[in-house]
């Protein structure tokens, strides 16, 4: 993949950049290019071999056209809940150095409906500022809207898509619920049945001996 100066780029956990010039270095006796990229969120210039483009993970913004799945994906519902931290945060990292904004929005989502439940480590808190700070910033830069329009659209989308979740776990749990309490009836009832049976067997061989004493007397 190739960029010209100008094009807006993303590199992945720093956010959106745009190539301001394409330059040759030579550094310790190698001579190669680069791309020197402005970024946008921190003002600050990155230098990326143009040999590294791939392994790096750079890529150009999402299109006009990608926003519109963005929200709907903010919105969905769907997410993953990590119970364990160490898989929760290795799985997290992963995407967020991915380079896909998708991967991103996956993480802001997870974050987010945890952050409603328990306090986040400060590693986790940095990672859900950072992953909002990326979405919120490529999609402006995209559309030519202000930050601060893009983030209330934003958080209105995690706020349907958290409700959404927490219906699905209170469904869940209710269905959960409902099996435990039928199970528990049918093993009532065994349990009645059982009894019943062993009573009665035990009864008829009383019964039996009562009979023939009362025909021998």
């Amino acid at each position: 993949m190739t960029f010209e100066v100008g094009d807006k780029v993303i590199y992945p956990n720093h956010g959106l950049g745009i190539v301001d010039c394409i330059e040759t270095k030579t550094i310790l006796g190698t001579t190669c290019g680069f791309y020197h990229l402005r970024m946008v969120g921190s003002e600050t210039s990155v230098l990326v071999p143009l040999d590294n483009v791939e392994s790096v993970g750079l890529r150009r913004a999402v299109t006009d056209r990608e926003i519109t799945k963005l929200y709907s994906l903010l919105s969905d519902g769907k997410i993953d809940n990590h119970q364990n931290w160490k898989g929760r945060f290795k799985d997290n990292s992963d995407k967020m150095r991915s380079g896909s904004l998708y991967d991103v929005v996956d993480v802001l989502k997870n974050l987010s409906f945890l952050a409603k439940s328990k306090n986040l480590s400060f590693r986790e808190k940095r990672m859900l500022d950072r992953s909002k700070f990326l979405v919120i910033s490529e999609i402006s830069e995209v559309v030519g809207e202000a930050s601060d329009a893009v983030e209330t659209k934003v958080d209105r989308a995690l706020d349907r898509c958290l409700t959404t979740k927490n219906r699905s776990v209170a469904r869940a749990k209710a269905a959960k619920s409902t099996r435990a309490a039928k199970a528990k009836t049918v093993q009532t009832a065994t349990v009645v049945t059982t009894a019943r049976s062993t009573k009665t067997a035990k009864a008829k061989p009383t019964s039996l001996a009562t009979r023939r004493a009362a025909r021998a007397s």
